[in-house]
């Protein structure tokens, strides 16, 4: 290093690792801007500032995202029907191109040549902070410690890392470590990690945070609707109770507040990291489910067969791109629009009940709905001639037909 400071903004969580990290920045040469991103988690902000100015940042931004992320990030995912190998809605890897956006936001803001993070060198997070990070500020130098041998040579687990934080003065956590790792935001909270590491390790009963158990949960539903315009939610009545939210954020909180209160959302899964291993994550995600639910309901009541097929083959790339990391690419802008533009006649309201666990749809309405009853009804043939019907079997049968005259004239020839 030079005798002149750099500058590098590091997304600081407060916890062990990155106090740690802006610490060793400082020793490496490096003045440490620490910024934290509020997107939803239980955090003592004011806390994480004082403990990083005490060790000596030069700066402390604390962001509050909450209602970008809601409407930036995790609405898009909704109007996506967003779910990653089948199942998870992936709360975490919707929240860090928001985190990370901001982040090179402020890195611009102080003349910042440097940015960095304390995501692992095995795991999914590094990849995105980090391709975020050059899509939106190119000439920007990464500096991450978890990949440099001279830093995971030293710290070789936590054992290290206390002994670090005990002679550098670094306040060390007053709470008993859970034999796991958390990363909660708005949308979700995972626990991976531990003893969570072998598949076969059932997860104990109190790991739980958003999420009562199913079994506990209220013996009564509580019954919603939810309304949608442009596949966007705007509105969520509680039919029980009176309660009605139109906000974005208003919204989302209320019905993880709800839905968590019946056990909805929960997941205990291996999936496959982009890196190329697999893991195994418990996820607990109530206001995402119950809205995934409730749109994909409209969505098939108000939109045409064959859009939606590739829709749904959108989707799926979609929720590629996001796992992967690659929110801000071209393809991922070009895959938002069409997105977007499936969702223009996506409106109407669902109503729905949270029960044990469970989300059940139970009615829907829509100006934009494409359910003709008198075409559909069993008791008038108006609009249909069910005569047509004997052709278009009859064509659509061809190919079965010409399949089975050639493959009895191939046995018959052997």
């Amino acid at each position: 290093m030079t005798d002149e400071k750099k500058t590098v903004v590091l997304a600081y969580s407060g916890g062990l690792d990155t106090s740690c990290i802006l610490v060793w920045l400082q020793e490496q040469g490096y003045d440490v801007v620490a910024y934290m991103a509020d997107v939803g988690q239980d955090e003592d902000f004011e806390e994480a500032r004082e403990k990083a100015i005490k060790l000596g940042a030069k700066k402390v931004f604390i962001e509050d995202l909450k209602e970008e992320f809601v409407k930036d990030f995790i609405f898009p995912a909704v109007k996506a029907n967003a779910i990653y190998e089948d199942r998870y809605l992936m709360g975490t890897a919707v929240a860090r191109p928001c985190i990370a956006r901001r982040q090179v936001q402020i890195a611009l803001q102080e003349s910042a040549e440097y940015l960095s993070h304390g995501a692992t060198g095995k795991g999914n997070d590094q990849v995105r902070f980090e391709m975020t990070y050059y899509a939106l500020y190119p000439e920007v130098k990464v500096i991450t410690p978890w990949r440099l041998p001279e830093f995971y040579n030293r710290f070789k687990g936590r054992t290290d890392l206390f002994e670090y934080a005990e002679k550098k003065g670094i306040p060390l956590p007053v709470t008993p470590k859970k034999p796991w790792s958390m990363d909660a935001n708005l949308m979700h909270i995972s626990y991976e990690a531990g003893i969570l590491e072998n598949p076969k390790t059932v997860a104990p009963d109190d790991i739980y945070c958003m999420t009562s158990d199913p079994k506990s949960s209220p013996n009564e539903p509580d019954k919603l609707v939810l309304e949608f315009k442009e596949g966007v939610p705007v509105m969520v009545h509680n039919l029980n109770d009176g309660t009605v939210h139109d906000k974005p954020l208003d919204i989302y909180t209320y019905l993880n507040k709800v839905g968590g209160r019946h056990g909805v959302g929960r997941i205990d899964i291996v999936e496959n990291r982009y890196v190329g291993m697999k893991s195994r994550g418990i996820y607990e995600c109530p206001a995402g489910t119950i809205l995934r639910a409730a749109h994909l309901d409209v969505e098939t009541f108000t939109m045409d067969r064959e859009m939606r097929k590739i829709k749904q083959m959108l989707s799926g790339k979609f929720a590629e791109q996001v796992y992967y990391g690659y929110w801000y690419s071209p393809e991922a802008d070009y895959v938002r629009f069409c997105l977007d533009k499936s969702q223009e006649n996506v409106e109407g309201k669902v109503t729905l009940n949270l029960f044990k666990g469970n989300v059940y749809i139970i009615s829907r309405e829509s100006k934009a709905s494409l359910y003709n009853e008198e075409l559909v009804s069993m008791d008038t043939i108006t609009g249909y001639n069910p005569q047509d019907a004997a052709g278009f079997i009859r064509i659509n049968s061809l190919r079965l037909r010409e399949h089975s005259r050639l493959r009895k004239a191939l046995e018959k020839g052997k």
